[in-house]
């Protein structure tokens, strides 16, 4: 069983003495002996369920449908408006523009990327529909 050396930040009251804990990876069965890396009372490992704080974050069924429904209506906002077109024109380094653009409305990396990939896809959508009809 591979064992982990670990270097612990001093806290106040030791001051500037480091010290090391070992932290063992996976589950070790217990020795039912009081000394030991397996040390302890030998016990069942239950079988845990699984929190509800586990599943934050996830996008719903009715979240999805609602916003799919809400895009249909209101369509994009200006700024969108504005990052689809650039994608029509392209050009060189049309996604870094794209990006740098997307960032200053934005406020953040991700969400950036996340909306020049979003208004990708509705720009796909656009043009396989076009392609069809």
């Amino acid at each position: 069983l591979p064992i982990i050396i670990v270097r612990c930040p001093p806290t106040s009251s030791q001051h500037q003495h480091s010290y090391y804990q070992q932290k063992i990876t996976g589950t070790m069965a217990r020795s039912g002996i009081a000394k030991g890396i397996n040390k302890g009372h030998i016990t069942e490992q239950r079988e845990r369920a699984a929190k509800p704080s586990r599943t934050k974050g996830k996008l719903g069924k009715r979240t999805a449908l609602c916003r799919e429904i809400a895009r249909e209506v209101a369509g994009l906002s200006p700024y969108e408006r504005r990052i689809l077109d650039m994608i029509k024109t392209g050009g060189s380094a049309a996604d870094k523009r794209i990006y740098k653009f997307a960032k200053r409305r934005l406020g953040s990396h991700k969400r950036a990327v996340a909306k020049r990939e979003d208004i990708k896809a509705i720009n796909s959508k656009m043009r396989a529909k076009q392609a069809g009809a």
